[in-house]
């Protein structure tokens, strides 16, 4: 009985090493850029690469389909695109994307993307105050200076512009395939006599 503490502390220890590399920052290339806060970066070893989609930690970009999007989009592929980026995880989220802080050529990609006006800061699980405030402050100064998306006078934050999506309605009468209520515009289809 008395060695079970020392195992259990001996255990611990030697797991601790594992643990702390799971969190460690891996060095990857960017292959892919979906938008102004995702990429798809390559990582690991020739032959043995392991392809990870990232969400950068603390910030959201507008969608590709909003007002902006393609332009932050483009503003991310510049700084990371087929660049070795560190990559430091944070968490994993719903759609299991690796929350992470990322760095391309020496700079921290979500605040460059914040201070330049491409994304709003989201305060995922407290991590943009865990960081210590600065990309508040980055984004009020994009803001006043009306730097990339706050040139619009009100931009709509994507976390909004989702939910409005999401709450339309899903009538199959609806005009919103832009061509009718059917599915394929105003073909009309004659019936074989």
């Amino acid at each position: 009985m008395r060695f079970r503490p020392v195992f259990l502390l001996l255990s611990l220890g030697l797991s601790l090493p594992l643990l702390t590399h799971a969190a460690s920052p891996r060095t990857c290339l960017v292959v892919g850029v979906s938008d102004g806060d995702t990429l798809t970066a390559r990582c690991g070893r020739s032959g043995a690469y392991e392809q990870v989609k990232v969400r950068i930690a603390a910030i959201d970009a507008p969608e590709k389909a909003q007002p902006y999007g393609q332009r932050s989009r483009q503003a991310l592929s510049r700084l990371c695109y087929a660049e070795k980026a560190v990559i430091t995880e944070r968490d994993t989220d719903r759609y299991g994307r690796t929350v992470a802080d990322v760095r391309c050529n020496g700079e921290d990609a979500g605040r460059r993307m914040v201070a330049e006006g491409w994304a709003w800061v989201y305060d995922y699980h407290g991590i943009a105050k865990k960081r210590g405030g600065d990309l508040f402050r980055l984004e009020a100064a994009a803001r006043a200076q009306h730097l990339g998306l706050w040139a619009d006078t009100a931009p709509t934050p994507p976390w909004d512009w989702r939910r409005e999506r999401r709450e339309q309605p899903r009538n199959s009468n609806s005009n919103s395939n832009h061509g009718g209520s059917q599915p394929w515009g105003d073909v009309r289809f004659e019936p074989l006599s």
